[in-house]
């Protein structure tokens, strides 16, 4: 069990690390996470699923030990994970937790939570507890047993997700859409409702992932959607993840779209409706975005990596939108949840009321030379954080991830990863000439790439 409780949720291999027992003892525990807003919310939990074959068995023993606890469970089945925030937030639940390990390899699997009204279920006290109730075997069952029903919301979850699409006339785009054989799949009848020419791209469910890994951060996994933008001509590529709460977007050349770029061109689009907005942004993001919020007359906010952070920090400083470099774009109209779909509309909006190609509309905001993350294995994490702040200490310093230097032209940002045995570097400078010596300087500090 050692590891499998994460940052934002719990992840592990099947079924060495997470099984049936365990999804079970969890489902037992859930009760203990739920706060006075949740309970303010009745006593329904909604459960869905991804692909997986093992998801299936693994949800049948978390609704048991969610009844077993004396909790209601509305089964919505299989479902995107922004489908179970919506279905939280749409139907006044108590909580939610969908079965998934997103991104990773089949051989995975996981569960992710939320409060009511879709709020995250937070990494600095809920996880903790639940696994300290799940180790303690602190779980003894309700007097009554909850009750379990079963339900749909694809077709509301569609038509709040539809509301925002621009309904004035423009150019029939033609999209290419990677669902990598997960639940992106499951929006094809909402992207054909876009008034697009799709061309989709892997939609059969598998979750073994025949043909690439379900993870579009990493360029290979977007080699045969650009490859397909190129040969069909079109105007946009999208890539949705296993779980299909990220989305990254290729331009109509084929090129990979940074994910913080991605957030300001949405971020202008939703401040031309609403100027005057908070918009986040996650302080791996490019300085551009800040710059761009900013220009577009909004109020950027950096905050620090994670959806639990990211999501808690929107509602409380009740923003419009925010964005992270890994894909996940968050709306106040969606309950400040992830929904990777409705950032597809915005860009398609976007693409319909300029009339211009994405490239063009990128290339203003592409203003700096920057780097992808980059993977190092260190031993004692925090002793090479304290070197670095020993090395730059000219520079302007923040802890509030890790730690960010800042320069006039140039900056980096070294964070411990939340889900793997890492240290994380990312960082941009002026320009390439700025960027490669100040790249080759840290690595030398921080060891041989993994990645």
């Amino acid at each position: 069990m050692s590891g499998i409780f994460k940052a934002y949720d719990v992840r592990g291999l099947y079924p060495t690390e997470l099984n049936e027992q365990i999804a079970g003892d969890v489902g037992l525990a859930f009760r203990y996470l739920l706060d006075e807003e949740d309970r303010a919310h009745g006593n329904t939990i909604i459960v869905s699923r991804d692909m997986r074959v093992h998801s299936e068995p693994l949800c049948e023993a978390l609704i048991d030990g969610l009844l077993r606890g004396g909790l209601d469970v509305m089964d919505i089945g299989l479902a995107t994970t922004p489908m179970n925030y919506f279905a939280v937030g749409h139907l006044k639940a108590a909580g939610g937790i969908q079965v998934t390990a997103s991104h990773n390899p089949a051989e995975y699997n996981g569960l992710k939570f939320s409060h009511s009204e879709a709020r995250p279920v937070s990494g600095d006290h809920g996880i903790p507890l639940l696994e300290a109730r799940v180790q303690a075997r602190d779980l003894p069952p309700a007097d009554d047993a909850g009750n379990r029903t079963h339900g749909d919301v694809f077709a509301s979850y569609g038509e709040r997700v539809l509301s925002f699409l621009d309904p004035s006339e423009g150019k029939r785009l033609k999209v290419v859409v990677d669902a990598a054989n997960g639940l992106g799949s499951l929006y094809r009848p909402l992207l054909e409702r876009m008034n697009l020419e799709l061309d989709p791209l892997y939609f059969e469910l598998d979750g073994s992932f025949p043909n690439h890994e379900a993870n579009p951060l990493k360029l290979e996994n977007l080699r045969d959607l650009s490859a397909r933008v190129r040969e069909v001509g079109a105007d946009l590529g999208v890539s949705f993840d296993g779980d299909a709460d990220r989305a990254a977007f290729v331009d109509e050349t084929g090129m990979p779209v940074g994910c913080d770029l991605s957030t300001a061109l949405i971020a202008g689009e939703l401040l031309k409706r609403e100027p005057g907005q908070p918009v986040l942004y996650d302080l791996r993001s490019s300085r551009a975005v800040g710059e761009y919020i900013l220009e577009c007359g909004g109020i950027p906010a950096r905050e620090r990596v994670g959806h639990s952070f990211m999501k808690a920090t929107l509602r409380r400083e009740d923003g419009i939108f925010g964005g992270e470099l890994a894909g996940h774009y968050y709306f106040r109209d969606m309950y400040y949840a992830d929904c990777a779909l409705l950032a597809v509309v915005e860009v398609i909006n976007l693409l319909r009321r300029k009339g211009r190609s994405l490239s063009e509309l990128v290339a203003p905001i592409a203003r700096y030379a920057k780097t992808p993350e980059i993977n190092f294995v260190v031993e004692d994490k925090q002793a090479k954080i304290q070197e670095l702040a020993e090395r730059f200490a000219d520079g302007q310093i923040d802890y509030l991830d890790g730690i960010t230097v800042q320069y006039e032209d140039w900056w980096f940002n070294v964070r411990p990863s939340n889900t793997e045995p890492y240290l994380r570097l990312v960082m941009e400078a002026a320009n390439e000439q700025e960027l490669a010596p100040r790249r080759e300087e840290l690595i030398a500090m921080l060891g041989t790439p993994t990645s």
